[in-house]
């Protein structure tokens, strides 16, 4: 376990937005991730636990607190079924399931940030959903202080969402166990754009290694894939979820997609783009992809206040424009005190 005190939040994060760390704890294995949380706790330090930094606004003041970043690394396999530790990086994760001819999560290449962090935000992409293998999660459970695993009826996966997330700061992720399918042939494709790209139909399997490279392709076109050298990729990835409305709702050429209950799933890039914030609409230091205009990057010495209003004025412009309202993806995050039930932590990655 290292600490040190001269870190700021905006190294631990692609938007590269976010102050000075009051206190920086690197862990490298669960045993050590529990006792720097225990230890913050009892201490009565504020906490915020940290895997990628890619689906999170870090405030311009810094964290009064520790940041513990999760560094633990390693896969167990057994058949279809793994067990990963939370910091080992979700691409990597991916990739290694594609070589190993396990389908389930080909269409969930590129994302960045940790693996411990999916199932907070149930990541998904091109018509998969980290919920839809996920069978467990063990968690430390900081109102409880106690060790605890959670089946995947227990985290309340739903679009973008969980009880992970929706309990904030509670749970802090320690390990993830899957269930993947044994085969040559990814699961079935689910995503117009994807089938397009591989030539197949909707609901077709295609070879898995092949899935990857079509949407390692598509989110480089898109801007969205962490690459240093490159500034477009300088975002949380999506910066808004796609709105689910009732279907008397639905906006006139506005793609869309049957949502269950009445309700359609909306483009949230269509309607950022036709509320007058297309590609490379720049505000200052921050403004939207030339790439895609639903990721919103920043500029080097851009500030999160900067970002959020100008996130702001997208959402009141497609609220004016269309009576739809939008919602940020990314976490954002505010100090606090720490509590009898603590909070903040457990702060998900994802694009």
């Amino acid at each position: 376990m290292q600490v040190r005190r001269n870190a700021r939040l905006a190294e631990l994060t692609t938007l590269g937005v976010g102050g000075p760390i009051d206190r920086l704890v690197e862990v490298t294995d669960a045993d050590e991730l529990v006792a720097a949380v225990r230890d913050a706790d009892a201490g009565g330090r504020p906490l915020l636990v940290l895997g990628g930094g890619s689906n999170l606004i870090a405030p311009d003041g810094g964290w009064p607190g520790d940041v513990v970043v999760v560094r633990s690394r390693g896969v167990e396999r057994d058949g279809g079924r793994l067990v990963v530790q939370a910091g080992e990086p979700w691409d990597d994760l991916v990739a290694y399931t594609v070589e190993q001819r396990l389908a389930g999560m080909e269409a969930m290449s590129g994302i960045p940030g940790s693996t411990g962090a999916t199932p907070v935000q149930n990541v998904g992409a091109y018509g998969q959903e980290v919920g839809q293998v996920v069978t467990a999660v063990r968690v430390w459970d900081r109102a409880r202080s106690a060790e605890q695993v959670l089946a995947a009826a227990d985290c309340g996966f739903a679009y973008r969402d969980s009880r992970l997330k929706r309990e904030p700061g509670r749970f802090v992720v320690l390990t993830v166990s899957f269930e993947l399918e044994p085969g040559e042939l990814s699961r079935p494709v689910g995503y117009a754009e994807l089938a397009r790209t591989l030539g197949v139909e909707l609901g077709e399997r295609a070879p898995l290694a092949d899935v990857r490279a079509a949407v390692l392709e598509l989110r480089r076109s898109k801007g969205m894939v962490w690459d240093l050298a490159d500034p477009t990729s300088r975002s949380a990835g999506s910066f808004f979820t796609n709105p689910v409305v009732p279907v008397r709702q639905a906006v006139e050429g506005c793609p869309s997609w049957p949502a269950g209950d009445g309700t359609v799933k909306l483009s949230a890039a269509w309607l950022v783009q036709h509320a007058g914030f297309g590609r490379g609409t720049r505000h200052g230091r921050v403004g939207t992809s030339p790439r895609h205009s639903l990721a919103l990057t920043t500029e080097p010495g851009a500030t999160a206040e900067e970002l959020l209003a100008f996130s702001e004025k997208i959402i009141a412009a497609v609220q004016e424009r269309f009576g739809v309202t939008m919602e940020r993806e990314p976490t954002t995050i505010t100090p606090s005190p720490c509590r009898a039930t603590p909070r903040p932590a457990a702060v998900p990655d994802r694009r």
